[in-house]
């Protein structure tokens, strides 16, 4: 039996327009039972979010279940949507999830148009998907994480119910009955703008209450004062920087160097209350380190060059900064760690994350004598949030998914037989030393320079071997070797460039890269899955 009241009819047909199928009022009704669907919808995230403040920002219903399925994702549909949206995935995932809320909530609104209570059972249902995504993060503080969505969903049932209530069509004579009998369409408007103005109004003061801490975070950033680099980094050569324009800059700006993670809020920690837990097998003392305790130690300035297993051939998931930090090989030998060349009982350093994340690298590599650091500094200023304030790791020679931990809050000494680290779960390979590459700049693709002499310039990059040569080949025609930039280390990407004398008509530009230990980067293409991309890069340009 439907929640409606039913009309009474008479023989010829229904009594009330309302009631007669297909007819405008009949749309319209349907219309408003939708839109009271989306106002419970929007209901459920406002309070959510007011209560998402008291607990943890992370703990929202849409950012849980946007890291639940980023979390669920198959490894290549990841690939595909970075690949085809960049650093706009998350926006994107965000939108889709509310885009998929707001259809359910219309269905529901339908739903609840008849079946009040179960339409209202339906947003309960969402509420606890919702708790389950929060509370089944890894960095999940328990049931606490799961009470936005519960409250959420409690408040847009009973938002749901109420208008679903309104849009009834009374018996004649039953209270509430309007015109003749149809349903009371004041009391829907002035129940669903208070509904739309509480949904707003939790909304933006959950918005604002989430700030406060945000802006500690902020001001404990502000308040940051970088000491002086005991061993600074060398100046980079003006030669470093080839003299051709569209070549990326040998340093990356802090707002343009690349962002890929999983995090959908980027988390904003006060480096006051910040502190990193070392511990572990073969770790004979344990420590726990505030960030000042990281200042006072011996600081070392580095320019090195970061590039994201992500990143396809040629793709712009590279760049170099200039970090300042503390070299993790001497702080883990303080807590008595040993490489497993040594006799240490541990092969690998799990780095979590305050977001929950956990990457694993290889103690080897760590403690091999590279410049791998606890960084708090890029390009002379505190680590910019999305880069991991107040303290990040960086590994020059290794992909960022097993050694760039971001937000990093504790490091535990294990091996890779006894765990899995997240990405190594998603099929990804255990260790991933970065591979020789290279990059043309310019000419961009489907470029159409003049005849004559055009300049084809780019970078190259094998972090910690470093780049000994790179050549070009026009169409089918010889390798001819580049001209080489200023190396500033093994650590950074190299710039080259060759003047081409160019002829008329379509062309194939082609470049590869020889790294120092004479391995030449190989023409065989590879996904970047599951250790990173591999392959020529080219470019097809139309000379007039």
């Amino acid at each position: 039996m439907s929640d409606e009241a039913q009309a009474p009819r008479s023989p010829g047909g229904p009594t009330r327009l309302e009631d007669t199928p297909r007819s405008p009022q009949w749309w319209a009704r349907r219309a408003l039972a939708a839109l009271s669907g989306l106002l419970a919808g929007a209901a459920a995230l406002g309070v959510a979010e007011l209560a998402a403040a008291g607990v943890r920002p992370e703990a929202g219903p849409v950012v849980a279940v946007g890291g639940a399925a980023i979390d669920r994702t198959p490894a290549p549909l990841k690939e595909w949507a970075i690949r085809n949206f960049g650093t706009n995935d998350k926006l994107i995932l965000q939108l889709g999830i509310l885009a998929v809320l707001a259809l359910c909530a219309c269905a529901l609104g339908l739903l609840a148009l008849r079946h009040r209570r179960t339409g209202a059972a339906g947003v309960l249902l969402f509420g606890v998907v919702g708790a389950l995504a929060a509370t089944g993060r890894p960095d999940s503080t328990g049931f606490t994480d799961a009470l936005p969505s519960v409250v959420g969903a409690i408040a847009g049932a009973a938002v749901l119910y109420l208008l679903a209530d309104r849009l009834r069509t009374p018996a004649p004579g039953q209270n509430g009955a309007s015109d003749g009998g149809g349903w009371d369409r004041r009391r829907f408007v002035i129940a669903a703008t208070a509904a739309a103005a509480a949904s707003a109004g939790a909304g933006a003061l959950g918005r604002a209450l989430s700030g406060v801490g945000g802006r500690a975070a902020v001001a404990s950033r502000q308040d940051v004062r970088l000491p002086a680099p005991a061993s600074p980094a060398p100046a980079i050569p003006r030669r470093a920087q080839v003299r051709v324009a569209g070549v990326s800059p040998f340093t990356t700006p802090n707002d343009d160097f690349y962002r890929v993670d999983t995090a959908l809020v980027v988390p904003k920690v006060d480096a006051g209350a910040w502190r990193l837990r070392i511990h572990g097998k073969g770790v004979a003392r344990e420590r726990t380190l505030t960030f000042d305790d990281l200042l006072r130690r011996r600081l070392i300035e580095r320019d090195i060059t970061l590039t994201c297993v992500s990143n396809e051939v040629g793709g712009g998931y590279a760049g170099t900064a200039r970090w300042i930090g503390v070299r993790l090989a001497d702080l883990l030998a303080e807590c008595g760690v040993r490489p497993p060349s040594k006799g240490g009982p541990a092969d690998q350093l799990v780095a979590r994350s305050v977001d929950g994340m956990t990457i694993g690298s290889p103690v080897e590599d760590l403690m091999d004598g590279r410049d791998a650091l606890l960084a708090v500094g890029m390009n002379g200023e505190p680590l910019p949030f999305a880069h991991g304030f107040p303290v990040r790791m960086v590994v020059p020679g290794l992909y960022g998914y097993v050694s760039a931990c971001k937000w990093i809050e504790d490091i535990e000494l294990t091996t890779f037989d006894d765990y899995d680290a997240y990405w190594v779960k998603r099929d990804w390979a255990r260790e991933a030393p970065i591979k020789t590459q290279s990059r043309i700049d310019t000419p961009k693709p489907f470029a159409r320079p003049a005849a004559g002499t055009v300049m084809v310039a780019g970078v190259a990059w094998a972090q910690h071997r470093g780049i000994d040569k790179v050549e070009v080949k026009v169409d089918d025609g010889p390798w001819q070797e580049a001209v080489l930039a200023a190396e500033t280390s093994r650590d950074t990407w190299r710039q080259w460039s060759h003047a081409w004398r160019a002829t008329k008509g379509t062309h194939t530009l082609t470049v590869r890269a020889t790294d120092r230990t004479g391995e030449t980067q190989t023409e065989k293409r590879a996904a970047p899955i599951p250790d990173g991309a591999s392959g020529w890069h080219s470019v097809v340009v139309t000379v007039d």
